[in-house]
């Protein structure tokens, strides 16, 4: 729910995943260096293939994937471009997605809610899409490994936290020998306040 206005970026770089946004359902509204991406209510599936520039972007199958556990229908993906990019899969899984793998191709069926639970991230991007997940679950939810996550997002539990999402960053090192974990605390009930990422 709500909307976030994404500022500093080329939007013509954007148009493969915008198209997307706007083939689930959002409101996508494009200026000279940002997007305003608006969530009009429940997404609807769609088919996803992964390829080169200008095509959809492999970087960002998993966080899509992540955001369309919950659509109406069966969304397809295809990998293209990176063997083993499914590495998260066990993880959606487990926080109550219904995803089917065969080979290069993924078959996601919505589901109505997703549940908390305990995973590890396997990857940059896997990680973050395992965060979108549990964000849009019922409870908490705990990631570790998030060395992956904290190499190649800057400020990400507090940018997701500006924006309304319940997480936070704890040091157990004796729970976790890579020395941290998000937590991903669910839902807030309220929609997501507009804010530069």
């Amino acid at each position: 729910g709500g909307q976030i206005l994404v500022k500093n970026i080329i939007p013509k770089h954007m148009d493969c995943i915008t198209a997307k946004l706007l083939e689930m359902g959002a409101k996508v509204d494009e200026r000279d260096d940002a997007i305003r991406v608006r969530s009009i209510g429940a997404h609807r599936a769609v088919n996803i293939k992964t390829q080169v520039y200008p095509g959809f972007p492999t970087d960002a199958q998993a966080p899509v994937m992540a955001a369309l556990l919950r659509a109406k229908g069966v969304t397809v993906v295809e990998e293209t471009v990176f063997a083993d990019r499914y590495r998260h899969v066990p993880a959606l899984r487990a926080l109550g997605g219904n995803i089917q793998v065969s080979g290069a191709i993924a078959a996601l069926t919505g589901v109505a809610e997703l549940h908390g639970a305990q995973v590890e991230a396997t990857d940059l991007r896997g990680g973050a899409a395992m965060v979108v997940a549990a964000l849009s679950a019922r409870g908490r939810s705990r990631i570790g490994n998030v060395r992956h996550i904290l190499r190649g997002y800057e400020d990400f539990a507090q940018r997701l936290a500006s924006l309304g999402a319940e997480i936070r960053m704890e040091n157990e090192t004796a729970q976790s020998r890579y020395g941290g974990w998000y937590y991903g605390l669910g839902r807030t009930g309220r929609p997501a306040q507009e804010g530069a990422v």
